[in-house]
């Protein structure tokens, strides 16, 4: 049985009284076979010239900038699922003390005024999707049904959308056709967007905020792309395997 620890896998053996936490990197199958993560496959997609400008800028700090994005997406993504799962989300902690940065918590309020603008049905929140057949895996954030239509949802906080995140959707709608469920729209609602209105009759937004759909076609080639990065990425790692740190559960001399 595979769990979660602050979004940190691990397998736990009482019998061998043993925890294993395991490389985030890669998903297990049932029978324990590793398939590597789509995010992890998309490290062989090729990077613009925009992303090496942006590292000679940053210097020896850019893995701290890289590392605290990484943070404040999964930290906004957190407080998403906890809204959309019926929780009370507040900016302070039970104790008064402010456990949310500002940033953070304007992220999340614009994904609150999304939902209240435009009721939606979640049909699915934060789901594995692992395949041994396709040979990989990932974590999808959101299924909604929006104006009668199944849309599979990818929340992102970044301050650019890069090529490579249709590729990850195009991947994980791959992954739900195989697993038997089809959507009708692929989107990337982008809390970290350059609108400052509600934009025109049609457009899902608001100050700072867009949901952007991808066109059919355009998903096609998505895939298509995301096949060559593939098999990139397994001609560069063809004998790379997870990384496994296990410890005893319990100790006594």
């Amino acid at each position: 049985m595979i769990s979660t620890i602050n979004n940190k896998n691990y397998r736990i053996d009482l019998p061998g009284n043993r925890i294993t936490f395991l490389d985030s990197r890669w998903y297990f199958c049932e029978d324990g076979t590793p398939v590597p993560s789509v995010t992890t496959i998309l490290d062989a997609y090729p990077k613009t010239a925009d992303y090496y400008a942006w590292l000679k800028r940053m210097g020896e700090d850019a893995d701290t900038v890289r590392d605290e994005a990484g943070r404040r997406g999964s930290k906004v993504h957190s407080l998403t699922e906890d809204y959309d799962t019926g929780l009370e989300v507040s900016l302070f902690d039970g104790e008064g003390d402010l456990n949310i940065s500002l940033m953070e918590w304007n992220m999340f309020s614009r994904y609150v005024e999304f939902s209240n603008r435009f009721p939606h049905a979640n049909e699915i929140i934060e789901a594995q999707l692992i395949s041994s057949t396709l040979g990989y895996a990932g974590t999808l954030d959101r299924i909604i049904n929006l104006n009668g239509k199944k849309v599979l949802v990818d929340i992102k906080t970044s301050n650019a959308i890069y090529e490579s995140y249709w590729l990850q959707l195009a991947a994980y709608k791959n992954l739900l056709e195989e697993a038997g469920t089809m959507v009708d729209d692929s989107a990337i609602l982008w809390l970290n967007a350059k609108t400052r209105t509600d934009g025109k009759k049609d457009a899902i937004q608001g100050a700072g905020w867009q949901m952007i759909f991808r066109d059919h076609k355009e998903q096609i080639k998505d895939l298509q792309l995301f096949d060559h990065t593939r098999a990139l990425w397994l001609s560069q790692n063809e004998d790379i395997a997870p990384k496994q740190i296990s410890y005893q559960l319990s100790h006594k001399k």
